[in-house]
């Protein structure tokens, strides 16, 4: 039986009209009008968010652009303290930045450290680039020339993020777009604006120079002004596979590039010589407990190999009934609320219709009622029985659903895994080496975790294949990512002319 925790809800309305900011400037009068931002956990209104029209996305690039000059003109240990400086703000603020996290999507308040926590370790990682970021001097055939290669950035970066996790994201795309010498115009979502607004509050009291965050909560009409202005260098997009296509072709317009981290439709492989325990629990974590699954990395397609499937399939049963769902302001909290009303009915239909199709239910399947009745909240959910082509095992669910399917060997598994459009993360538990390494190769994804859970590293690139996206975050891909490459070829000797 599902644990519920009763609703104690620590959040209170922010006051007045949350403001974009453009430059230093908090602007609450925008041509973009209002959005009344609705805290998940109770389905209440919690704040009253500006959104950007057009008028105010010409403005931010203008101001990027001047901000972008200005901090090109600072020396490189300038900029590179000037972003530890932002880490160590970071870190002085990240209590507060972890209640905004909250307040903005519903996450638990035992995950929302984490966030905070990434965004802190890829400032500090990033700024260490700054000063030792080297170019190529490769030699010239037959030429005794000097032929180099150097890296620049593409001035005014969009960086679009998603509801679910915008601190990280700004950690892994807005702190590399800035230590490659970029200036950003962020779109946080309206549905979750409230902490990436801090955050450019926090760079300015860092001291980067105004207008190099600045920060655009906004609709579908905003982010198309944003995508199609001439001004923006390339964009950085983190979300949905059809959104993705309304921006890449809006960019067209422009011959804009577009970077892109989508979706996935995960896959986890339980192989019979694992601690069962210790499995069930990671599974469970990556599946349907953590953020209620509204991750692009949640490991949603479970396959166990059938020696031990019904073992298994208790345990997981029981890590996942075991897990508290309640008010995401309370420390034993582990399941919170979906995003939103339309989300919570879309995957409890996507529930419905594989129910209908002859998949069971072996827990969950339901919203949460009682004193939970008016947030967001779906009971962790273990379907058996779905077919890998049906449309729940094809479709990302962005929610706390998660199918388990027994396999017999090792290529079973891994067809069944790579059968997807997606390609971002993989799991796989084992504790034979030669057998990790095997299936590292044979997955079809940008990641492959192994007996643990996806903790994303700064010094690791991370992105997808196939429909999961273009384009990598973290390490030295990551920050190359907001670099454009030249050459430079200078003549040492007079050139052969045609005679």
């Amino acid at each position: 039986m599902t644990t519920t925790q009763a609703a104690d809800v620590s959040y209170a309305p922010l006051p007045g009209v949350q403001g974009l900011l453009i430059g230093e400037d908090r602007v609450e009068a925008t041509s973009g009008g209002r959005h009344e931002h609705v805290f998940p956990g109770t389905g209440e209104v919690n704040a009253e968010v500006a959104l950007a029209g057009a008028a105010e996305v010409d403005r931010a690039v203008t101001s990027a652009a001047a901000a972008q000059r200005a901090w090109m003109a600072q020396p490189v240990d300038a900029r590179r303290d000037a972003l530890l400086r932002f880490a160590d703000v970071i870190q002085r603020e990240a209590a507060a930045l972890d209640l905004l996290s909250i307040a903005d999507f519903g996450a638990p308040k035992f995950v929302v450290p984490v966030h905070t926590m990434q965004l802190e370790r890829y400032l500090r990682y990033y700024a260490g680039w700054i000063d030792k970021d080297t170019g190529q001097i490769p030699p010239v055939s037959f030429l005794p020339d000097l032929n180099l290669i150097t890296y620049e950035p593409y001035g005014v970066i969009a960086v679009i993020v998603p509801w679910n996790g915008p601190l990280c994201m700004m950690g892994q795309a807005v702190v590399p777009a800035l230590a490659a010498g970029n200036a950003v115009v962020v779109k946080p979502p309206e549905i979750a604006p409230l902490a990436s607004l801090r955050f450019g509050e926090l760079a300015l009291e860092a001291g980067l120079p105004p207008g190099l965050v600045n920060v655009l909560p906004g609709d579908a009409a905003g982010g198309e002004a944003l995508v199609r202005h001439p001004g923006i260098g390339k964009i950085h997009f983190t979300g949905s596979g059809p959104t993705a296509r309304k921006i890449i072709t809006a960019a067209a317009e422009n011959l804009t590039p577009v970077a892109t981290e989508l979706g996935g439709k995960s896959a986890v492989l339980v192989f019979d010589d694992v601690d069962l325990d210790v499995a069930a629990a990671l599974a469970g974590f990556s599946g349907p407990l953590a953020q209620s699954g509204q991750s692009c990395a949640c490991g949603s397609r479970i396959l166990v190999q059938d020696s031990i499937y019904d073992e298994f399939v208790s345990r997981l049963i029981g890590a996942m009934e075991a897990a508290p769902i309640g008010d995401p302001y309370r420390d034993d909290t582990i399941v919170g609320p979906v995003i939103s009303e339309p989300a919570l009915t879309r995957i409890l239909g996507a529930v419905d219709a594989a129910r209908a199709a002859g998949a069971t239910v072996l827990t969950g399947g339901a919203r949460v009622g009682g004193e939970l009745a008016g947030g967001y909240y779906i009971a962790p959910t273990l379907l058996a029985g779905v077919d890998n082509a049906s449309p729940l095992a094809r479709t990302e669910t962005f929610g706390p659903v998660v199918s388990v399917t027994p396999f017999r060997t090792e290529d079973e598994a891994v067809a069944i895994a790579n059968d997807t459009v997606y390609g971002l993360v993989n799991y796989v538990h084992t504790h034979d080496l030669r057998r990790a390494h095997r299936l590292s190769r044979a997955l079809q994804s940008g990641s492959v975790f192994v007996n643990t859970y996806p903790d994303l590293a700064p010094t690791a690139p991370y992105g997808g294949y196939k429909q999961s996206g273009q384009g990598r975050v973290g390490g030295l891909e990551g920050l190359r990512e907001f670099m454009q490459t030249k050459n430079t070829r200078i003549s040492m000797i007079p050139p052969a002319l045609p005679s």
